[in-house]
């Protein structure tokens, strides 16, 4: 908190013109603090010049984290089929381990799911914690963080892996509070800092436009969300051995106070945008939502999904679930055309661990063409159509 003596407040101002977020007001020539504008920045403490503000800061001991051992990965899983974040983190986890001289883990939590832990060892895993019950047949983030979080003060994990999806970000963030566990989000790289043997997580910061490296030194687990599709997947090994630990769930875990009524999935196109193997993305250059049907033919001739960039969303052309960048979706296709796109860091984020990135712009100085393989400087609106009947013509 942020704190006011007004036996020292002479109602100077200085730290009104300090505050970044407005929160700051005068009464009765005493400073007064909307603490639901506040951002406890400072900068009102450093702009005082009578010693008036003071940071009052939560004093948490440090805990012991000498017996934390291990990197766990949340298994997540829709309808008994893991999805496919699983298996990249499963992939960087053995790396990470190998350096740590540790263990990977699953936590795995469902209905009906046991048989599926041998996927899961076959892909890296080196113990999968196995909580099976019709509790959690559904997806609730309260009934998921408690389990999670009794597992891992039983075992001590030393770090936690999920992926930056819907489900896992509604999830580890609850897990993160009451374990006072620093979590980053949105990493697109993790590595072992092997003097000091703690996560170094990467992730964008600054929309795009640096890649902060971050830590959490004194309190464990180590938490971090990964986006979808930048990492390779683990190859599976039928013969790999593991074990699965099989864990009772506590009634007194269900949180009764929410109950699943029902699931509604987006309408989204045919083709899923994260799993496809060619995108074609359109961008401003496409000028209105009716020139996406363009894309469109061309990803049906080619097999592909259609993408967008932000601008392309942000005017109504085309939904979100197409959304490729920072703030869409992050796709590693192997081969992704982007059609009309300009190429801001805030999209190539999403889109440049592509195998082949094809770009066609009519401007030759677009950012774009900086880290495509391939160039097509030229009109899109004739460029496209060519390429569709070159196409068709060598499938007839």
């Amino acid at each position: 908190m942020i704190k006011v003596h007004n036996d020292k407040c002479v109602g100077c101002g200085l730290c009104i013109k300090a505050c970044p977020a407005a929160a700051i007001t005068l009464a009765g020539k005493k400073a007064i603090i909307d603490l639901n504008k506040c951002t406890l920045c400072g900068a009102c403490v450093s702009a005082c010049k009578f010693n008036a503000l003071q940071m009052v800061r939560q004093q948490i001991q440090r805990a012991d984290i000498s017996g934390h051992k291990g990197i766990w990965v949340y298994g997540e899983q829709r309808n008994g089929v893991i999805c496919t974040v699983v298996y990249e983190l499963l992939n960087k986890a053995r790396e990470l381990a190998k350096d740590l001289n540790t263990y990977v883990g699953v936590i795995f939590l469902g209905s009906g799911i046991e048989a599926k832990a041998q996927e899961l060892i076959a892909r890296g895993a080196d113990k999968v914690f196995l909580v099976d019950t019709p509790v959690l047949k559904n997806f609730l983030a309260e009934n998921y963080a408690t389990t999670v979080i009794n597992l891992v003060k039983k075992y001590k994990p030393e770090i936690i892996l999920a992926g930056a999806t819907t489900t896992g970000r509604s999830l580890v963030s609850r897990i993160a509070v009451p374990l006072y566990a620093g979590l980053t989000a949105d990493c697109t790289e993790l590595h072992i800092d092997k003097e000091k043997n703690i996560l170094v997580q990467t992730r964008p910061a600054f929309g795009g436009n640096i890649m902060a490296q971050i830590i959490s030194p004194n309190f464990r687990p180590q938490m971090a969300t990964v986006r979808h599709k930048v990492m390779p997947e683990a190859k599976a090994d039928p013969l790999r051995k593991g074990e699965a630990i099989k864990e009772k769930f506590d009634p007194e875990w269900e949180d009764k106070r929410v109950t699943f009524l029902d699931f509604m999935a987006e309408a989204i196109s045919t083709v899923n945008l994260s799993e496809a193997d060619i995108i074609v993305s359109g961008g401003r250059g496409l000028g209105e939502a009716a020139n996406f049907k363009l894309l469109e033919e061309l990803a049906e001739a080619i097999g592909g999904a259609v993408g967008a960039s932000r601008a392309s969303v942000d005017n109504g052309w085309i939904p979100y679930s197409h959304q490729v960048g920072q703030t869409g979706r992050t796709v590693c296709p192997k081969i992704y055309i982007a059609c009309g796109i300009s190429g801001q860091i805030q999209h190539l984020v999403g889109m440049q661990s592509a195998k082949t990135i094809i770009a066609i712009n009519k401007d030759p100085d677009a950012p774009i063409f900086r880290v495509a393989d391939y160039g097509i400087v030229g009109d899109l609106f004739k460029v496209i159509p060519l390429l569709i009947k070159q196409i068709k013509a060598l499938r007839a």
